[in-house]
């Protein structure tokens, strides 16, 4: 299949090859994505998430989230609710903003995979180091949109493909669990398709705000 798994479009053309994968990219938003044929099981994806071992103790982990934390703490009001998305076996980007009083919702479809906190709406979302494992990002970035309030927040960390040379050299594709890869210009489509206005605070960050002028919106 070569579709493309953020825009659904059939325009896609050969990007790269590695000894391991094969890497498209579309016409249309410019995603980078690794062929459904090529990623793995579920089984083993997890496997590889089972060996990371960040926690809320590790500062050197704080600081990496730091990044997307700071950017994004700064745009929000007193108390917003939020809900880290896909937050891992040690979620540690949702005790950040606790600590600085802003209640929190956790979900990860293997650590934490009640979808409770998937039913509700809230002031931001974030999703760090998340949407490059996404099978379908599209699909995905979608339903977190239209849970947010108006006014609200989707805060994205994910390190942007730049160019044809840099991505043969790149240590992100080396990572079997990284299948969609988004360059600026993908982020521009996106906010585009989502109706949503977007800032690029720091080379991997993307925060994309939803104005509060879109209509209302009840829990």
């Amino acid at each position: 299949m070569r579709v493309c798994p953020l825009c659904t479009s059939r325009h896609t053309a050969f990007y790269h090859q590695d000894a391991r994968r094969d890497y498209r990219q579309c016409l249309r938003c410019d995603l980078v994505f690794v062929p459904p044929a090529q990623r793995l099981s579920r089984e083993a994806e997890k496997a590889i998430y089972d060996r990371h071992d960040n926690t809320p103790g590790d500062a050197g982990y704080r600081r990496f989230l730091s990044r997307l934390f700071d950017p994004l703490h700064q745009r929000l009001a007193p108390g917003a609710r939020g809900l880290d998305f896909g937050a891992g076996p040690g979620p540690t980007l949702s005790v950040m903003f606790e600590e600085v009083g802003h209640p929190m919702a956790i979900y990860d479809p293997f650590y934490a995979p009640a979808t409770f906190a998937l039913t509700r709406r809230y002031d931001f979302i974030t999703a760090s180091e998340v949407v490059e494992h996404l099978f379908e990002p599209g699909r995905e970035l979608e339903r977190l949109a239209g849970m947010l309030h108006p006014d609200g927040w989707l805060a994205l960390m994910t390190k942007r493909v730049t160019s044809k040379d840099a991505f043969a050299r790149w240590h992100y594709i080396r990572d079997p669990t990284h299948v969609s890869f988004f360059s600026e210009a993908s982020f521009v489509w996106l906010a585009q398709h989502l109706q949503l206005s977007l800032t690029l605070p720091a080379a991997d960050v993307a925060l994309l705000h939803k104005s509060a002028f879109r209509g209302t919106q009840t829990d």
